[in-house]
């Protein structure tokens, strides 16, 4: 049995292993870049045809974290990273999961990619800077592991 330990004393008797801690997320360099704090929660940012999706858990146990903001922008077909309208937040569901519509991401500074943050209470802010394969990928996943503040 994968991930199960033999209780000492009891022949055959097998427990769960005991789950390894879940380190949090550290700030990534650029991740900042051009933030504007309280981007408002949308439904989705411009005309779409992107998808900006990832998780966010808890540090320590993993747990999932519902209903934290997690603010996007990008350099995008439709506006610069620097511009209010390429700006939004979006809530993680039950589940921890937070999936946000956008236009297509395009290379600035030589590279595509998004900026992410975590913003709120109980947990240290992240920023997150991750970079596309290839600029034309029509969607991007970030991961957030949260430690408490």
């Amino acid at each position: 049995m994968a991930g199960a330990t033999l209780l000492s004393g009891a022949p055959g008797l097998l427990l769960p292993a005991r789950a390894q801690a879940v380190a949090p997320t550290p700030t990534m360099r650029g991740g900042a870049n051009n933030y504007i704090p309280g981007a408002p929660i949308v439904s989705r940012i411009g005309g779409g045809g992107f998808w900006m999706t990832g998780t966010v858990r808890r540090a320590g146990d993993g747990a999932p974290l519902p209903g934290m903001r997690i603010q996007i922008w990008a350099h995008t077909t439709e506006g610069r990273e620097d511009d209010r309208h390429s700006h939004g937040a979006t809530l993680t569901g039950p589940d921890g999961t937070f999936r946000l519509e956008m236009p297509q991401i395009i290379p600035a500074f030589g590279q595509a990619h998004g900026h992410l943050a975590y913003e709120g209470d109980g947990f240290r802010t992240v920023f997150l800077r991750p970079v596309m394969a290839s600029s034309r990928d029509t969607r991007l996943s970030a991961h957030f592991v949260l430690q408490p503040a």
